[in-house]
């Protein structure tokens, strides 16, 4: 028999499951950020400052403890992140590099077809020196390969070493060294990844296992598609096979939808409860979550859960934007309550809060709106701006 999980228990698993329900105040050391990360299984890196990169930003919502200091370490000197792709450019624990070698095999066939539409024949014209350069002479970023006379543009426009060294990344030749102003610096993979993951093999079989099993781990319940698509490196066919199989250690879940309408089926592990009178409640504040967190990263499991529509508008033409460029997702306990547009000035040091938008049947209540104040006031200091400035008309 299924077993029936309302939509507040759903939400409730699948925020404990993303990690925000830890009290976001206890002190996280550089372990407990390693452990953050492991737990929520990847954080996504873009290269967007409006406010606070999303990674930085999806950290914090989580425990405003936070030292980027710790996560540069983590990354660029102890080797236990590495950063790579789901199903964009993200931070992941370095013990999981072996399972995306198979990402690696499977991506290179994809990328040269692509590429080759988008950049011409003889794109990879430059692959080999590019691989010997770093090879013989160390770390490099894509400026100091730049060839003279070439016009700077977006992806469609990269010189040939760019192109080369994207590539080569893309495909587990060359790995994140580390970053100087956010500009990668590329090295070969194997004096950047430890010797016991860069070198560890995974059989094919093992790597859909776990690949479907941390999924599901993560998500609490899932669809074979919710599955394939969190760390998007095995196909939906993959992840219904292993459903099918593995059927002995899964539970078939009845989820119930914000909206009340009918029930999704999804699996969980056998030892799965819809009781979650155990668990740690979500914080009461009020908190700014990156348009790139998690608990965002699939915007239809977001709205059936949550009742929550978000899109992210930055490619939308401004006439046509239904709020703004980048606007932020606020969650209060266990609820997604609202957006706010912002954006911190980095000269005239402040965050300048331009509209808040509480979504239907939400009251911008004075204790809620003191909520918001509060969490305004500490990402200003995060962000390292002096004060929130709320610009004419931001609450109306």
């Amino acid at each position: 028999m299924a077993i029936q999980i309302s939509n507040e228990a759903a939400r409730r698993i699948f925020l404990a499951r993303q990690g925000l329900c830890s009290p976001p105040g206890r002190a996280l050391s550089k372990d407990g950020l390693l452990q953050l990360i492991t737990d929520i299984g990847f954080v996504q890196v873009d290269s967007i400052g409006t406010v606070e990169r999303a990674h930085h930003q999806i950290i914090f919502s989580r425990n405003q403890t936070y030292k980027r200091e710790h996560l540069t370490a983590l990354l660029e000197k102890d080797r236990a992140l590495f950063e790579h792709w789901t199903h964009d450019a993200s931070i992941l624990p370095t013990a999981f590099y072996p399972y995306w070698k198979h990402r690696f095999r499977r991506r290179e066939p994809i990328i040269q077809e692509r590429w080759r539409k988008w950049h011409g024949e003889g794109f990879d014209a430059a692959f080999g020196d590019t691989l010997e350069r770093i090879s013989a002479g160390g770390p490099v970023m894509a400026r100091e390969l730049k060839e003279d006379g070439h016009q700077s543009g977006g992806w469609w426009n990269w010189h040939p070493s760019k192109t080369a060294l994207e590539y080569l990344w893309h495909t587990g030749k060359l790995a994140i060294s580390g970053r100087v102003n956010f500009q990668k610096v590329y090295d070969l993979a194997e004096r950047v990844i430890p010797l016991e993951h860069h070198e560890a093999e995974i059989e094919h079989e093992a790597f859909v296992d776990w690949a479907c099993r941390e999924a599901l781990g993560r998500l609490g319940f899932a669809t074979h598609g919710e599955i394939a698509a969190f760390f998007d490196i095995v196909t939906p066919q993959e992840a219904k096979d292993w459903v099918t199989s593995h059927r002995d250690e899964l539970s078939e879940v009845l989820v119930g939808a914000n909206d009340g309408s009918s029930a999704r089926q999804s699996y969980a592990f056998a030892d799965f409860s819809a009781d979650v009178s155990g668990q740690p409640e979500p914080s009461s504040r009020v908190r700014v979550l990156s348009p790139f967190d998690p608990l965002l990263r699939d915007r239809n499991r977001t709205e059936r859960l949550f009742g929550f529509y978000y899109r992210i508008e930055v490619f939308v033409p401004e006439p046509k934007r239904q709020y703004g460029y980048y606007v932020f997702p606020l969650l209060e306990g266990d609820r997604l309550i609202g957006r706010i547009d912002m954006k911190a000035d980095r000269k005239g040091g402040t965050l300048d809060v331009r509209k808040l938008w509480l979504e239907a049947g939400v009251r911008g209540s004075a204790g809620r709106l003191e909520k918001l104040d509060a969490e305004l006031a500490r990402l200003a200091r995060f962000t390292g701006v002096e004060r929130v400035n709320y610009l004419d008309g931001w609450r109306d």
